[in-house]
């Protein structure tokens, strides 16, 4: 029965439920997190998702995802570490999202064993989602990761229309919603309707420590051994800007004449196609650009952070790229465009510098700059960690979920 939440202590055997409010120590809850891709499906997004769920069952909390089954060699209902993943088989894709006629009947099934749901957004089904949960009672935390900002073309424009009208609804439904950071927060036409209910918490972030001989490894094997790396990575799409950064690369090769770009990410995007694009801006960097492709392990992830005399962030928009920090967590400085949630990183570490947006000049020059202070600006990474420690990020978004679910006393034992 809504509203009356029965949870086990963590460890006790399935006999009868025994009921902790919030905050006791072994308290307890189901949570059910929804998003269009989890693991192995591999983004910034899915990073902070995958993180926080792994965190909540490390804590004790039962977690289901409900989630798309995006490649059919997937299974559809399985337990990765500790986390129950139930992937729903999509009909068709559509941009960004997937069309799962399945999601209604199997989130009305969850939701019906859960205490608390999380939504990560963008979602296409986002208002489905914080509806159904409302008419079963059940809480919603919106977890958001950006508003949805597409290339300016009509049919674009109308896609991103229609998920700001998505969004805003499944926010008013929320009964809490978390951002990045203040900075993006204040920013945000879509969060500014809910601002009162708004926390900011920035994502969890983890990086093993690199191997510097691997690093030098890899350099002597590109062929780069003594050269300036600039590195980049993420989803090769509109809103990141590494257009920018490929026309700055010409004025930047004045001004360091041995740099090099090398890029860590999916360069054909299947949604939007933007590499394709900017295939005019690829072939004229020549062999001052390197393309690596998608990295996955987190070892490899480092040393390629390692690798890099600078990292360069040209985002068009951007909540907080977790990029930002895993390079400065591998000694690495940063170069962010100066947007809200973007030059978050760079404004409180002040490991980095900010450029203008959209400038490829501005980009150039502050990276030349960037990389003549490097020694000044490299990063501290006990520091680093301990302003993103993964776990005290867990434990904000777990107080808050404990904090939206109504508790009623255990009936006193005869």
């Amino acid at each position: 029965m809504r509203g009356r939440v029965f949870v086990r202590h963590r460890g006790e055997s399935n006999g009868s439920p025994a009921c902790y409010p919030p905050g006791t120590p072994g308290y307890a809850i189901r949570i059910l997190s929804v998003l269009t891709y989890y693991r192995p499906h591999w983004t910034g997004l899915t990073v902070h998702a995958v993180r926080l769920a792994e965190g909540f069952a490390r804590r004790g909390h039962v977690v289901t995802v409900l989630t798309t089954r995006h490649e059919p060699s997937l299974s559809r209902d399985e337990v990765v570490d500790g986390v129950r993943v139930v992937r729903l088989r999509p009909l068709a894709g559509f941009n960004r999202g997937m069309i799962v006629p399945g999601l209604p009947f199997a989130l009305a099934r969850l939701l019906r064993e859960v205490d608390v749901v999380q939504i990560h957004t963008p979602l296409p089904e986002a208002l489905l989602v914080a509806g159904l949960a409302r008419a079963f009672g059940v809480p919603v935390l919106m977890t958001h990761h950006g508003d949805v900002v597409m290339p300016p073309s009509l049919h674009e424009r109308a896609i991103e229309a229609a998920a700001h009208v998505v969004l805003s609804g499944a926010a008013r439904l929320a009964s809490a919603v978390t951002a990045y950071s203040d900075d993006y927060a204040a920013s945000s036409r879509l969060l500014g309707g809910v601002r009162k209910k708004v926390h900011a918490i920035v994502p969890p972030v983890t990086l093993p420590e690199p191997d510097r001989g691997a690093s030098a490894r890899w350099r002597a094997d590109l062929g780069l051994t003594g050269k300036t790396i600039v590195g980049f990575a993420g989803r090769f799409v509109a809103e990141k800007g590494f257009d920018v950064l490929l026309r700055a690369l010409p004025l930047l090769r004045t001004l360091v004449p041995d740099v090099h770009l090398v890029f860590a990410g999916e360069a054909n995007v299947h949604y939007e196609r933007f590499f394709d694009r900017c295939r005019p801006l690829v072939a004229a960097a020549g062999d001052r650009l390197v393309l690596l492709g998608l990295l996955r392990e987190p070892q490899r992830i480092a040393d390629f952070h390692a690798m890099c005399d600078v990292f360069a962030l040209p985002s068009r928009t951007e909540m907080m790229a977790l990029v930002q920090v895993e390079a400065m967590l591998a000694g690495t400085p940063v170069v962010a465009t100066d947007i809200p949630g973007a030059r978050v990183v760079v404004r409180e570490t002040g490991y980095g510098l900010l450029c203008q947006p959209g400038s490829p000049e501005s980009l150039a020059t502050t990276i030349a700059e960037a990389l003549a202070r490097r020694v000044e600006l490299h990063p501290d990474r006990n520091r680093v960690a301990r302003l993103f420690a993964p776990e005290e990020s867990i434990g904000r978004n777990e107080s808050l979920l404990l904090g939206m679910i109504p508790v009623v006393a255990a009936p006193p034992s005869r």
